[in-house]
C-alpha cells in the first residue's frame, strides 16, 4: 500500500489540478472541431489521455528534478525526493504510461497518431528546459496545447489552420498560471540555480501576467469569428476578463500564498470557456 501511495504522489493523481489544465483546451478542441457534441470514444481517449500524459508528465518531471526536490522545501517529500521510488522505477513507469496512451491513440488516424510522437517529445523535453531557459513555461506551454492540433486530426483528419490561434492561446495561459505557481519557488529556484519566467519577470510579474491575460483574452476573441461563436461564448469571455482582472489585484498583494491560489483558480477559465463553446454549439 505504500508503494501504491508512492506512485499516486509521484503522478500527482491526488492533486488533479494538472489534468484540467490539460484536459479542459483538449476538450475546447473537440468540440470546436466538431462544431457540435464529439464523438463518444474521441472523448473518452482523450480525457483518458490527458490523465496519463498528464501523469508521465509529473514523474518524468521529478525524475528531472531528483537530485534537486530534496533542496526544495514545496518538493522534498516526493517520492523520487525519499527514495521511496528509484529513479530506474520511475523511468519505467513513464514509459509505461507513454505505452497506454499510445494504445488509445493506435484508434484513430494516421495523422493523429503522427502527431502524438510531438507530444511524448515535448512532456519529455520540458522539465530539463529549466535548467537552460528562463523560459520553461513555454515549453510546458506546448506540451499542454498540443493536445488542440490532436484533437483537430482526431477529428477531421486534417489540421486546419484555424487551430493553432487556439495552440497560442492556450500556450499563453500556461505562462499566466505556470508563472503564478513559480512565484512561490523563487527563493528556493535561486539557491540550485533552476530558472523560470517568475524569477526573469522579478518585481514586474503581475504587470507582464496582465499583458499574457491581454493576449489569451483576445486570442479567445479572435475565435469569435474563427468559429461563429454566438451569445454562450461572449458570456464566458465577460466572465474570464473579470478572473484576469481579479488575479491581476491579486498578484500585485506579491504574496507567494496569493499567487498559488492564482495558479489553483485558473482550472476555472478553462472549464468557463469550454462551457460557453459547448453551450453556443447546443444552440
Amino acid at each position: 500500500m505504500n508503494k501504491i501511495h508512492a506512485y499516486i504522489a509521484l503522478t500527482r493523481l491526488d492533486r488533479p489540478i494538472g489534468i484540467y489544465l490539460v484536459l479542459w483546451p483538449a476538450l475546447w478542441a473537440l468540440w470546436l472541431a466538431s462544431d457540435g457534441f464529439p464523438d463518444a470514444w474521441l472523448l473518452f481517449v482523450f480525457i483518458i489521455g490527458a490523465i496519463l500524459m498528464r501523469s508521465a508528465g509529473c514523474v518524468i518531471n521529478d525524475y528531472a528534478d531528483r537530485n534537486f526536490d530534496g533542496h526544495v522545501k514545496r518538493t522534498c517529500n516526493r517520492p523520487l525526493a525519499t527514495g521511496e521510488i528509484t529513479p530506474k522505477q520511475a523511468l519505467v513507469f513513464f514509459a509505461v504510461l507513454c505505452l497506454v496512451a499510445f494504445a488509445l491513440v493506435l484508434t484513430l488516424n494516421a495523422l493523429t497518431i503522427t502527431l502524438s510522437f510531438v507530444a511524448v517529445g515535448l512532456a519529455a523535453l520540458y522539465p530539463f528546459m529549466k535548467r537552460h531557459t528562463h523560459w520553461p513555461q513555454a515549453f510546458l506551454g506546448a506540451a499542454f496545447a498540443w493536445a488542440i492540433p490532436m484533437a483537430f486530426a482526431a477529428v477531421q483528419n486534417t489540421l486546419p489552420w484555424q487551430a493553432w490561434p487556439v495552440f497560442a492561446a492556450t500556450m499563453v495561459w500556461s505562462l499566466i498560471y505556470d508563472t503564478a505557481y513559480a512565484v512561490g519557488d523563487k527563493e528556493d529556484d535561486l539557491k540550485i540555480g533552476v530558472k523560470s519566467t517568475a524569477i526573469l519577470f522579478g518585481r514586474y510579474v503581475a504587470e507582464i501576467i496582465a499583458v499574457f491575460q491581454l493576449v489569451m483574452w483576445l486570442l479567445l476573441l479572435w475565435m469569435v469569428d474563427l468559429f461563429a461563436l454566438g451569445w454562450p461564448y461572449w458570456v464566458s469571455l465577460a466572465l474570464v476578463a473579470g478572473i484576469f482582472v481579479h488575479h491581476y489585484l491579486q498578484l500585485k498583494k506579491n504574496d507567494d500564498r496569493v499567487a498559488f491560489q492564482v495558479f489553483l483558480q485558473n482550472h476555472w477559465i478553462g472549464l468557463i470557456v469550454l462551457l460557453g463553446i459547448a453551450a453556443d454549439k447546443a444552440l
